[in-house]
């Protein structure tokens, strides 16, 4: 049978982790070619980190547009758009000659590939009921299955092609994989009792005493400070090693390690959140990506950034996974790709700011030192507002 918690369940999670895994790569190909974009096109390394702004807004828009078609047309139908929009964006790409129309299809890459990271957690959140915790943060692993996959792949074909060639081939593997991976999800959510799910969510909300759009808003900005801390390594990890002297493949290689190291964050984030709940795994999280990011500041060796990479993978992947799970502990199910999608969505308004910020501190310093220390300040608000939050739903439980 298809029902929830069923063998079907499991395999549609890994179609949709394989789904995601290709999509991924409108998010970290950028990362990868910003030495040789910044090369090509003659700009500046802030110029650069701009139309990775627009890659990272654009996918803020498309989780929240994809999201509720999603919740209202299903998954198919996203996903093949997807599939179409970035292969257009990652054709028109290689046109530019200028900062503007490159920045502008980077725009259209992440627009379309929201709609394998967000929208599929939302998905995947229906079909599991007593292991969605772990469910949930497989699905978002995709994401950072394509950070491990893809970075050295990119690297190789740039090393070998250009940044152009790169593109190009882009274009084509989304377009002929990921429409027949979108066609496998064609079966419907199974049905939800609605109305009890409602009144356990208000029972929910009632836990932490505010209204669903103000906790909305209070996940908005712990996601927006996680992120721009996680954007400095991830953006910019790969300019900096090649700033250092050490290359751009060692720079790819560290992005793939640090995310590889976060798959297995992220999986055992799922664990712990089915324990522990959704805010105690984001606190955990913060709480410790801060100290990895920390590791950055004391040596720029190689080892050491390897060192500091891993440990970075390792300690946030289950950041962004832990805003789904609690919009799918605090809101009804029938908002819930709506939801999630402007939860992770608003990561990406962090990865984006974070992104321009690191570039912009590195041209008026010389130096990332001060793009690091930027990302921990911003880091220590997101443990402040889910350190509030948990300390008010002990509060309310205790005198409930």
């Amino acid at each position: 049978m298809g029902g929830i918690d069923s063998t079907y369940a499991w395999r549609r999670l890994a179609a949709s982790v394989a789904l995601s895994t290709v999509g991924g790569i409108g998010m970290w190909s950028l990362t990868v070619a910003i030495p040789a974009v910044q090369a090509d096109l003659g700009i500046t390394r802030a110029d650069v980190s701009f139309a990775y702004t627009m890659n990272t807004l654009g996918f803020f828009a498309g989780g929240v547009i994809v999201g509720r078609i999603v919740d209202r047309r299903g998954i198919v139908v996203a996903a093949i758009l997807s599939a179409v929009g970035l292969a257009l964006g990652f054709a028109l790409a290689p046109l530019a000659t200028t900062l503007v129309p490159f920045a502008a299809a980077q725009a259209l890459i992440g627009f379309s590939a929201a709609a394998t990271f967000a929208p599929l957690v939302a998905d995947i959140s229906h079909w599991f009921e007593k292991r969605r915790g772990i469910a949930v943060a497989i699905a978002a692993s995709g994401n950072y299955v394509a950070g491990a996959l893809w970075p050295p792949i990119v690297g190789f074909i740039i090393n070998s092609h250009g940044w152009r060639a790169m593109s190009l081939s882009a274009a084509v593997l989304c377009l002929l994989t990921m429409i027949p991976l979108a066609l496998t999800l064609r079966r419907r959510p199974p049905d939800h009792a609605e109305g009890a799910l409602v009144r356990v969510v208000r029972r929910s909300q009632d836990a932490l005493g505010l209204s669903p759009n103000a906790l909305q808003a209070l996940i908005a900005l712990m996601g927006i400070g996680c992120c721009v801390a996680m954007s400095m390594p991830q953006v910019h990890i790969v300019a900096y090693c090649a700033d250092l002297g050490y290359g751009v493949a060692r720079g790819a290689e560290m992005l793939s390690l640090m995310l590889g190291f976060g798959i297995v964050s992220r999986v055992a984030s799922g664990w712990i959140a089915d324990k522990v709940g959704g805010v105690r795994t984001l606190l955990l999280g913060a709480v410790l990506q801060g100290i990895a990011l920390a590791f950055y500041l004391i040596d720029d060796k190689l080892t050491s950034l390897y060192v500091a990479s891993a440990l970075f993978g390792l300690f946030q992947g289950g950041i962004v996974p832990s805003y789904a799970i609690i919009v799918r502990e605090y809101f009804p199910p029938g908002e819930a790709a709506t939801r999630v999608g402007l939860a992770v969505s608003s990561t990406l308004i962090g990865m984006a700011l974070g992104g321009w910020m690191g570039g912009m501190l590195f041209d008026m310093t010389g130096s990332y030192r001060a793009a690091f220390i930027n990302g921990i300040g911003w880091n220590i608000m997101t443990v402040l507002i889910a350190w509030w939050l948990l300390g008010r739903q002990i509060r309310r439980s205790a005198t409930a």
